[in-house]
């Protein structure tokens, strides 16, 4: 994660909050666990939750089990948190991920929050990603959005961290190539 100051009245829903639970099917109870270590003891899918706490909670399961499961509660999160329900193809999906991470977090009036920006080109594009959720967290959420809205005329979507530029060592922002 980077360096960012999340002002204490930014906060989560809680729908958004359960994508740690369904990423760690297998390790539930230790999920709700490092939640309830980290300020979040009930979860509730309409409930609003301090960011500070969610991210804390994020940090521990990326570093007590481990970056593949991290990548898996990403993969979780389009399944769990809002998006606009007018989605139909991957551009417009990826392009609307901002729009989805603002609806899941509120009390953002100082733009502390970062967010994600998507560029478009032929058969791809790159998303920026400026917020301070972990790399593996936010590849997972692209790997999921790009299987779901896959082009029916793609055999796959590929999806890779760019060469520079990284949160976890001490950037603003990760940048995501994506082809198909």
């Amino acid at each position: 994660m980077n360096n960012r100051v999340i002002p204490p009245e930014i906060q989560v829903l809680g729908q958004s909050i359960m994508a740690m639970v369904g990423g760690m099917e297998l390790l539930k109870s230790r999920a709700m666990k490092i939640l309830a270590e980290n300020g979040i003891p009930q979860l509730e899918p309409q409930g609003w939750y301090p960011m500070r706490n969610a991210l804390t909670a994020i940090g521990s399961i990326e570093q007590k089990i481990g970056p593949v499961t991290m990548r898996a509660v990403g993969r979780k999160v389009p399944e769990h948190a809002k998006f606009p329900p007018e989605i139909r193809t991957l551009e417009e999906a990826l392009g609307s991920l901002n729009v989805a991470y603002q609806m899941n977090h509120r009390g953002q009036q100082n733009g502390n929050i970062g967010g994600y920006r998507f560029e478009t080109a032929p058969h791809g594009g790159r998303m920026i990603c400026d917020n301070p959720y972990p790399c593996n967290f936010d590849h997972g959420i692209i790997e999921a959005l790009c299987e779901r809205f896959r082009p029916k005329d793609a055999m796959w979507v590929r999806v890779e961290h760019a060469p520079l530029g990284c949160r976890q060592k001490g950037g603003m922002d990760c940048t995501y190539l994506i082809s198909w």
